[in-house]
């Protein structure tokens, strides 16, 4: 067969699409979208039952569930396709990260940019799926300027993981605003149980994003980069992990007792005990002088943490109802 048959063959053009589809899936972490998406479901669903609750003639926004979806995957592929742009450069200078798709070549500048302007162009549209509340669509542009701002932070502040922990913080405050806006604005203590998840995502993504950091502790210091890491040894950014994860649960637990209009119960509580089980365990195999289950507590360990606070969350305040 021939050159030019071989390009006009749809099995080549498929595998073509195929491959390319996938380094874009790469590109983005898209398997890491469990971190944040079951958190932003999670308030989610409460405001679901509370707006169930408060009237009787209510029915499950289908747009809803979308407009969270869209904006979620939009949001974070936006986030992550700058953070790719815009360390380009640092990654080919990183023996770990040498390989991405635009070091490596894979992909490239133009095809990513394209990329990242699709992904804000979907999320603000997605905000459109929650009308009439239009707080989501003034909030749209702001948030995404905040979202990007995170690839530019390690050149400035040792607290780029908070501004990380921040960003995916935001996910379940945009989703109960997305939901209950009109209420927010007329009593801004409706916003509590989201405000109270946000601070318990800030705290966990944080102490994660520091033990993954560790890996690169001595590359940002070859290159100038700032990080916890970097600036206090694996050793002491392990403690300030450790400690941001202690205080991950205080949260949760304070919305079992300020929220009871959630009706969350023992299957809750449970869930929280399991939890910090997991934060333990994700700790005890990760050392200043052993790196290499980084993966396990980074990925494997929090992908079920996630789960977990979900699941628990939503069944129990299900049960309440």
């Amino acid at each position: 067969m021939n050159i030019t048959a071989k390009l006009d063959d749809p099995s080549s053009r498929t595998d073509g699409l195929k491959s390319t589809l996938r380094d874009y899936l790469e590109l983005i972490r898209f398997s890491h979208t469990i971190f944040a998406l079951p958190f932003a479901i999670l308030v989610s669903v409460w405001a679901w039952i509370l707006l169930h609750r408060e009237s009787d003639r209510f029915s499950f926004p289908w747009t809803s569930l979308l407009g969270i979806l869209v904006c979620m995957v939009a949001a974070r592929s936006f986030a992550m396709g700058v953070n790719r742009l815009v360390d380009a450069k640092i990654d080919a200078l990183n023996p770990r990260t040498a390989s991405r798709h635009l070091p490596s070549g894979r992909l490239s500048t133009q095809g990513v940019l394209l990329f990242v302007i699709g992904c804000a162009i979907v999320f603000v549209a997605g905000t459109t799926l929650f009308f009439p509340n239009t707080l989501p669509i003034g909030l749209a542009v702001p948030l995404l300027i905040f979202l990007a701002g995170y690839s530019f932070a390690k050149r400035f502040t040792v607290l780029v993981h908070f501004w990380l922990g921040t960003a995916l913080g935001l996910a379940p405050l945009c989703a109960w605003i997305a939901l209950r806006g009109d209420i927010v604005m007329r009593v801004p203590s409706d916003i509590l149980p989201a405000a109270l998840v946000g601070l318990s995502v800030f705290l966990w993504v944080a102490g994660f994003d520091l033990i993954y950091a560790c890996q690169d502790a001595q590359v940002d210091r070859d290159l100038g980069l700032k990080s916890l890491p970097a600036w206090l040894g694996v050793s002491g950014a392990l403690r300030v992990a450790a400690f941001c994860h202690a205080l991950m649960l205080l949260p949760f637990a304070m919305i079992a007792r300020l929220c009871p209009q959630l009706g969350l119960g023992m299957l809750y509580w449970l869930g929280l005990i399991v939890v910090a089980v997991l934060l333990i365990y994700e700790h005890s195999v990760v050392s200043s002088k052993n790196l290499a289950k980084v993966n396990v507590a980074f990925f494997q360990a929090n992908a079920v943490i996630s789960m977990i606070l979900l699941v628990t969350g939503v069944v129990d305040a299900w049960l309440g109802t």
